[in-house]
């Protein structure tokens, strides 16, 4: 099977014998979907029916199981504010709201099947009943994220050619003002208590319409959705999934790493503009039965995050990198009581071994890292290579492309052509696998450090970096060096106890630190410290901003 997932770990060196004692409560992970790897690999099979749409196919048939009473009574949808406010839906209420939004999105707002809404709304409600709205009408849904500006906004209407945008009273006059130079956009729907002229009301509406509604019947490979990309590396680029693609891919997320079961409440702190929460706060839960968890939360505050752990039986929670690196920070982490916690996961960027650790240390459970699909590292032409090399990691898509994969970078087919090499889908990252047949990540393609004939991974360098006391970020690039053709450089944002040393001294100390901690060719031969490093909207550092900047200087 293609698109099976197994383990995966990122290669970080960590410092050599060094031994802490783990949380008294530490407990390694058992799992409750599979007893091993190979186990996993030969039983698991993902049948690819003609006809597939998720809300049908999926969401009514756990209606079904609930009303036989043959699923826990746990809430398929929990949802509070952090004000006291709380929903809490099961499937045959989710099945009903959604159908009303469907007929809204059909009569009211006159979409026919193939037209493209985009949706930028915070963690509330409405953004899960949106996605089944749209998966019941086959009207193809873009997310945006909230933290969108006006230009961006007027960049994807432009882009996408949609008919339909829905928002909130925040994003309503960005919307307004760019609303003219979009010739495609002709619905408009708010999410809001107020009336606003030239909007139709959603919740108003959803008071009156009728949940009687046929779901579409859609063809697997059918578009459901295009997300964009998040900009690293130039203009965002629509990447477009089918209604398979993460309605029956995603199987493999919900069962073998997120480990769901319908007795489990799952809570992804995603922000609902990105692929994430729709991977682990639609699909892959919703396969598998379970509870979707969900917190308002504006932004990410990690006492808040603590408070809800301990108050909620949550048992499965996942979030980036980032948020880790909070919650270990605090103080009130250690003291923190999860009585149901279970699982933890983390996705989106490599996660510092020096952050798993404390974790554990803390709290008692490991953090499980998800990355890609089945992986092959090639050469240059396209060519397997043998364990222990490093090359390209990429995923085989002829002659049968895994269902799990984006189809396309829609209407880009030069984009979508250079990311294929032979029958190989180029991820774009760099890596190589050892003799036991795990991959071992090294970095992106265009982070790779090139210097005096040496190959050098930013994250090894990073990882060496986030275990020195006084870095609390750092983003590691290549720099122009007029002997060794480019070197090391890190960008540091330092702790606030550590802002006063002397900075001189304490980028000595930072290099002395990191040679002893990796190998002595990959330190940071230069050390700049700055406020804050530049970062996309989802919270990906800008390394492509720090190099460009590095490079235009010669």
């Amino acid at each position: 099977m293609q698109t099976l997932l197994r383990a995966r770990y990122f290669q970080c060196l960590t410092i050599p014998g060094s031994v802490r004692a783990l949380h008294k409560d530490y407990r390694p992970g058992i799992p409750q979907n599979f007893s091993n790897y190979e186990s996993m690999k030969q039983d698991f099979k993902l049948e690819v029916p003609e006809y597939f749409n998720f809300a049908k196919d999926v969401l009514d048939q756990w209606t079904n199981m609930e009303k036989a009473g043959k699923r826990p009574s746990n809430p398929a949808f929990w949802w509070i504010n952090g004000n006291g406010e709380e929903v809490r839906w099961s499937f045959e209420d989710l099945g009903s709201l959604s159908r009303k939004f469907a007929n809204i999105l059909t009569e009211a707002c006159a979409l026919q099947r193939g037209d493209r809404v985009i949706v930028i709304l915070p963690r509330i409600p409405e953004w899960w009943l949106a996605n089944i709205a749209c998966m019941r009408t086959g009207t193809v849904l873009i997310p945006g994220t909230t933290q969108l500006t006006q230009k961006d906004i007027l960049y994807r209407l432009q882009s996408s050619k949609a008919k339909c945008i829905i928002t909130n009273e925040v994003l309503a006059p960005a919307v307004d003002a760019v609303a003219s130079e979009c010739e495609n956009l002709h619905s408009k729907l708010i999410v809001s208590q107020k009336p606003r002229e030239g909007w139709e009301n959603l919740k108003e509406m959803m008071k009156h319409a009728s949940d009687n509604h046929t779901c579409v019947k859609t063809k697997h490979n059918e578009m459901m959705a295009i997300f964009f990309t998040s900009g690293t590396s130039g203009s965002p680029k629509m990447t477009g999934h089918t209604h398979s693609s993460f309605g029956l891919g995603l199987s493999v997320n919900g069962r073998f790493w997120l480990d769901l079961t319908p007795s489990d409440v799952m809570w992804n702190t995603s922000d609902t503009g990105w692929a994430k929460s729709a991977w682990s706060s639609v699909f892959s839960p919703w396969i598998q039965g379970a509870c979707v968890f969900a917190h308002y939360l504006p932004r990410f505050e990690p006492t808040s995050i603590l408070q809800t752990l301990c108050k909620f039986p949550i048992t499965v929670f996942c979030s980036a990198p980032t948020a880790y690196r909070m919650l270990v920070r605090n103080d009130k982490t250690r003291s923190s009581k999860f009585k149901s916690l279970k699982h933890c996961l983390s996705a989106g960027e490599p996660i510092n071994p020096e952050v798993t650790e404390q974790w554990r240390n803390k709290t008692g459970l490991d953090i499980y890292e998800g990355y890609g699909q089945t992986e092959t590292i090639l050469d240059a032409n396209g060519n397997v290579l043998p364990p222990g090399q490093e090359g390209d990691i990429g995923i085989q898509v002829l002659p049968n492309r895994p269902c799990g994969l984006f189809t396309h970078y829609i209407d880009d087919p030069t984009k979508t052509a250079s990311t294929l090499r032979g029958n190989f889908y180029i991820t774009g990252d760099r890596g190589y696998m050892d003799e036991d047949g795990y991959f071992w990540f090294v970095a992106r393609s265009d982070d790779i450090i090139l210097s005096s004939g040496y190959r050098i991974g930013p994250f090894e360098v990073e990882c060496a970096l986030s275990e020195h006391p006084a870095v609390a970020e750092s983003a590691v690039v290549s720099s122009p060096d007029p002997i060794r053709g480019e070197v090391v450089k890190a960008f540091i944002v330092l702790n606030p106890d550590y802002k006063s040393h002397d900075q001189e001294q304490l980028k000595k100390e930072i290099q002395e630190h990191v040679k002893k901690t990796t190998a002595p060719y990959k330190y940071p031969r230069k050390v700049e410290f700055i406020q804050e490093l530049p970062k996309t909207v989802s919270g990906k550092i800008k390394r492509k901003e720090l190099k460009k900047t590095e490079w235009e200087t010669i």
